[in-house]
Formats: structure tokens, C-alpha cells, sequence
């Protein structure tokens, strides 16, 4: 799979472009700006962009999926030409959703503990094998 990420330097969109890499997906991306640690750990997995900006010969019709990262405003150029191309186009809650609605799901929310509870759900759920 090819997949290409609309501002790839977010704290998430990172994290994804990174966890998308590990499962063997191609992985291209462009941002205007990336700051550290973002930028390190795409450098260190060689998907961090060479030159900042936007670049519609990025998006061809090999692309499976385009990712766009929340601050891609309406007329960024690479989200202008994937929409000429048709490409399959997703926000980064869309992908995600995307990648695990035939999976058993687990949401944790709120203001206050949510990594606490993660911790103690992953643990639970690790001692009964699952």
C-alpha cells in the first residue's frame, strides 16, 4: 500500500505515518513545517520530507490513500490535485476508523486518567491473552 501524508509532522499524523511503515506500507509525505520529535524519528525511519512545503507532483495515481493532517487548509495544492485524481481521501479519525471498524474497539475519554485506565486496560487484557 501506498499512502501519503497532508502534513505529516503533527504529534498524530506522525505516529501513524511511523505505525503504517512498520506493517510494510509505502509511506511519502510533506509538510510546511517540522518540529523535533517529530522530525527526528521521521528522519530516523527516512520518510522525513527533504524540502518543506507542498508539492502536488507528489500525489499520483499509484497513491492508495491520501491522509490530510488537520491544518491542510482547502486549497493546499497536494490536496487539490488528489481531488483531481479521485484519490481516496481521508481526515486522520477517518483512517483510523477505517483500519479497525471490523476489529473490537476499546474508547477511553474524558479530561483526567485516560492514560492511567489505558495502562491498566492494556494489562488486563495482556494477562488473559488477548
Amino acid at each position: 500500500m501506498r499512502v501519503h501524508f497532508i502534513a505529516i509532522g503533527g504529534a498524530a499524523m506522525h505516529n501513524l505515518a511511523l505505525a503504517l511503515m512498520e506493517k510494510g506500507y509505502r509511506i511519502s509525505g510533506s509538510d510546511d513545517a517540522i518540529f523535533n520529535p517529530s522530525k527526528s524519528r521521521l528522519e530516523n525511519a527516512g520518510i522525513c520530507p527533504d524540502t518543506m512545503g507542498w508539492f502536488p507532483g507528489k500525489i499520483t495515481t499509484d497513491l492508495d490513500a491520501v491522509i490530510i493532517g488537520m491544518h491542510a487548509r482547502a486549497d493546499n495544492p497536494e490536496l487539490l490535485k488528489a481531488q483531481q485524481l479521485n484519490l481516496p481521501l481521508f481526515s486522520y479519525p477517518e483512517y483510523l476508523y477505517e483500519q479497525s471498524k471490523d476489529k473490537i474497539r476499546i474508547v477511553i475519554g474524558g479530561s483526567h486518567g485516560k492514560t492511567t485506565i489505558t495502562s491498566m486496560i492494556l494489562h488486563v487484557l495482556q494477562n488473559v491473552g488477548i
